[in-house]
């Protein structure tokens, strides 16, 4: 299914307006893109599109509310800078399993100062050497990454429960 035609469905005669969790997974972004997502959903806080094709977040609608992203299974790549403007309030954003390679595709990061929550396994990038120090480094504002603090331990149940921070670790 095409990932217009999903996430109408999803709505399901709802108003954009009214929604504030969207889950559109496994379908197709015809030209690797969002598609079918506007400015009118200004509630939404949760949003995944895992395994949809996207290689760009690039036309990714302004989200103020959005708090938790989860692209996982894509082929994005970088140009996450997108995010910095349209999801200001981004605590939590789930890009494993991506083509992020480098350190530096994450770095303008920085800029979302609510981000808690950063998950990278299956990439590229979460093989270099010293990885978990340098995305540290590189966010100081980040609680976890990959599920886990900086001194190893795992995401608490507390916060695991309620989806505010953390997303269910895949093994």
């Amino acid at each position: 299914m095409e990932m217009k035609k999903r996430i109408s469905s999803e709505l399901s005669n709802r108003n954009p307006a009214e929604v504030v969790e969207l889950v559109v997974e496994n379908c197709r972004s015809s030209d690797g893109e969002v598609e079918g997502l506007t400015d009118e959903y200004t509630e939404l806080e949760i949003l995944s599109m895992v395994n949809v094709g996207l290689s760009s977040l690039s036309k990714l609608p302004k989200l103020p509310k959005l708090r938790k992203l989860e692209v996982s299974d894509n082929i994005i790549s970088g140009g996450l800078d997108t995010l910095v403007e349209k999801c200001p309030d981004l605590t939590s954003l789930n890009l494993s399993g991506n083509k992020i390679k480098e350190l530096s595709s994450i770095e303008t990061l920085q800029n979302l100062k609510n981000l808690r929550s950063l998950y990278l396994y299956s990439c590229e990038v979460s093989t270099l050497d010293d990885y978990t120090e340098g995305v540290f480094e590189l966010l100081p504002q980040l609680t976890f990454l990959d599920g886990y603090d900086q001194e190893d331990n795992e995401v608490p149940d507390s916060e695991a429960d309620n989806g505010e921070t953390a997303f269910n670790r895949k093994s």
